[in-house]
């Protein structure tokens, strides 16, 4: 049986194009000195902290940085690690390898979610996929939320059944603790061997620095992984989760963590029952994504570019011909309604009720889908009572 070429894959094509561009834009943005990619100059700089022995947690400026980034290493002591490739990198051309890395990634999650649908319809996926703001966002800052995502996608979805399954999620974890949810989410599936697999590989790797710079490793443990600060006001707009919606809601009241770990742990309850019923049915990537919203809301801080599973919700959508909700949702997210919002300084804390309707805008939405799908399955799993006529 012959390969089928490339051309004959729109898909393949466009995957392709699209990561190639994204190569000479970066190199593009290196050669012009580009201000762009904050975020994968601090990935850079943190693996050569790392290599050359220095501080990884020390607020003050990693010295590796571009003299136009001023932000500290957030990340687990195990990212660091992860992170060296990038080391040997010059700085301008880290992002372009990292947006490379992303752009393909994102097409690679859409191929997986939107099984079933034809090859044009993965390709319009994939193009407006870069249109929505967590998407663009992350590329532009030099993120990788993508690359996680796909990773977690692959692992979940991909390689069950695999002996390598649950891999991929602990490496994912050992880069930023969030993808922990989705250790959570193979033991409620049942998946326990791909759960333990999962939790070896990030003990492993976090280990491994305690072995290497222990001094940092116990940092980040008890001092820096407490603090969310670090890496921005928590009451900024931006920050989409809970946490973010009730310190702009009491003006960062000291007790608003506490009530939004409590509210996360109230919604834990339906959205675990969800992901158990959405699996058992067979609906795998809906289970995934109850697991993957539920995240993004209990975290401490989800920033919009954090909210890039809004792609492979789109995708599931189109799949099971829900066009008018993968509309609205593409619309929602696309239209970048939380950039419109007054933010900065004490901004948030003066807003009314429509201000805070659209400023929380992605946690409210979260929200009311758990909740909206709870009722949904309340109800199908209702016993239908039989109608009884009058004599």
């Amino acid at each position: 049986m012959s390969t089928p070429r490339l051309s004959a894959d729109p898909w393949r094509l466009l995957a392709a194009v699209l990561v190639v561009g994204a190569f000479v834009i970066g190199v593009c943005a290196w050669l012009a000195g580009w201000r762009v990619g904050a975020d994968s100059a601090v990935y850079r700089a943190g693996a050569l902290t790392f290599l050359h022995g220095d501080p990884l947690y020390d607020l003050g400026r990693l010295s590796a940085l571009p003299s136009w980034v001023a932000l500290p290493f957030t990340y687990p002591p195990a990212a660091a690690l992860l992170f060296i490739p990038l080391a040997a990198l010059p700085a301008g051309l880290a992002w372009g390898i990292v947006s490379m890395a992303s752009v393909a990634s994102l097409a690679v999650v859409v191929r997986i979610c939107a099984r079933g649908s034809n090859r044009l319809v993965v390709v319009g996926l994939t193009v407006v996929g870069l249109g929505l703001e967590p998407v663009w966002k992350t590329l532009a800052l030099g993120q990788i939320n993508l690359i996680l995502m796909a990773i977690v996608v692959l692992d979940v979805l991909v390689l069950a059944g695999s002996r390598w399954s649950g891999v991929l999620v602990g490496i994912a974890a050992a880069v930023k603790l969030t993808p922990l949810i989705f250790v959570v989410h193979l033991f409620l599936t049942g998946r326990w061997r791909d759960g333990l697999r999962a939790l070896a590989t990030f003990a492993g790797l976090q280990g491994l620095m305690f072995l290497l710079i222990p001094g940092d490793a116990v940092e980040y443990w008890t001092e820096a992984v407490r603090d969310p600060s670090r890496v921005g006001g928590v009451n900024w707009v931006f920050d989409q989760s809970l946490n973010g919606m009730l310190n702009r809601a009491t003006h960062a009241a000291h007790w608003s963590g506490g009530l939004a770990m409590l509210i996360a742990a109230v919604l834990a309850v339906p959205s675990a029952w969800l992901v158990w019923r959405l699996h058992r049915r067979g609906e795998t990537l809906a289970a995934l994504l109850v697991s993957a919203f539920l995240g993004l809301l209990a975290s401490p801080i989800s920033w919009t570019h954090h909210w890039v599973w809004a792609v492979p919700l789109i995708a599931l959508l189109v799949a099971e011909r829900h066009l008018v909700w993968a509309a609205l949702i593409t619309l929602f997210t696309g239209s970048a309604v939380i950039m419109l919002v007054p933010n900065g300084g004490d901004t948030e804390f003066g807003w009314g009720l429509g201000w805070s309707l659209l400023g929380n805008a992605y946690v409210l939405a979260a929200v009311l889908g758990i909740l909206g799908l709870t009722t949904r399955e309340l109800r199908r799993s209702l016993p239908i009572r039989p109608k009884t006529g009058r004599s």
